[in-house]
């Protein structure tokens, strides 16, 4: 039987403030599909609260606009997928290997406080399947709790989008928090690239990290080596 991935993405469309745009980074999506897809995964879309994921308008320009994004825009029945996402009530855990969360400032929103998302992590996680997240993505990892009431991430290490990163790409007046900060609060072992916005993975046991958009496919393809 072919392995399953449940991709998670972001329901949100704006920062607090509603004039500044966010969404899906769709390539750290199309990257990470595109390896499953060669591996012959079964996938599956997901969102905190079901229905349409809004793309990052930032994510659809040069040089992040690349040849995966490109063909996923162009495709009628992938974009659909992204109009039609489930909700978490409708997800079994028991029917997926792994979830993976994708990122966009967006996600900083609707991932942490998903409980339904948290289950289905929780439960993925506890039978020793794979956790993942890429860039953003591990703002979803942030409150969920094992059912010995610990953090999933305590003590452990892991990686994702740097605050430097945050300065760099001229956001971190915007975001709503400072979510590499967040993490280690947690007890988070955090760890980054030397240089900003570097293709960096981390793997610990059945949890995988990438660092930023860059990451998505180095992470996936740790996802894929696991499974």
């Amino acid at each position: 039987m072919s392995k399953r991935i449940l991709n998670v993405v972001t329901n949100v469309g704006h920062y607090d403030d509603p004039s500044h745009p966010t969404g899906l980074w769709l390539s750290e999506l199309t990257h990470a599909w595109h390896v499953f897809e060669q591996h012959g995964f079964d996938q599956t879309l997901v969102s905190p609260a079901g229905g349409p994921s809004p793309l990052e308008p930032r994510s659809l320009k040069f040089p992040n606009y690349d040849r995966t994004a490109k063909a996923w825009r162009a495709d009628p029945a992938r974009m659909t997928l992204l109009e039609n996402t489930a909700a978490p009530g409708e997800i079994d855990s028991a029917d997926y290997d792994a979830i993976y969360f994708t990122g966009g400032h967006a996600v900083m929103y609707d991932f942490p406080d998903s409980e339904g998302l948290q289950r289905i992590t929780r439960e993925i996680f506890e039978r020793g399947g794979i956790v993942a997240s890429v860039c953003h993505g591990y703002c979803g990892l942030l409150n969920t709790r094992l059912s010995d009431g610990s953090y999933l991430v305590a003590g452990r290490k892991l990686t994702g989008f740097a605050w430097q990163e945050e300065v760099l790409a001229r956001v971190d007046e915007l975001v709503p928090y400072n979510a590499e900060e967040e993490m280690k609060k947690r007890g988070a072992r955090y760890e980054k690239a030397m240089l900003p916005f570097v293709s960096y993975a981390v793997v610990d046991g059945n949890l995988v990290t990438g660092q930023n958009p860059g990451s998505a496919k180095a992470t996936a393809k740790k996802v894929a080596a696991l499974l």
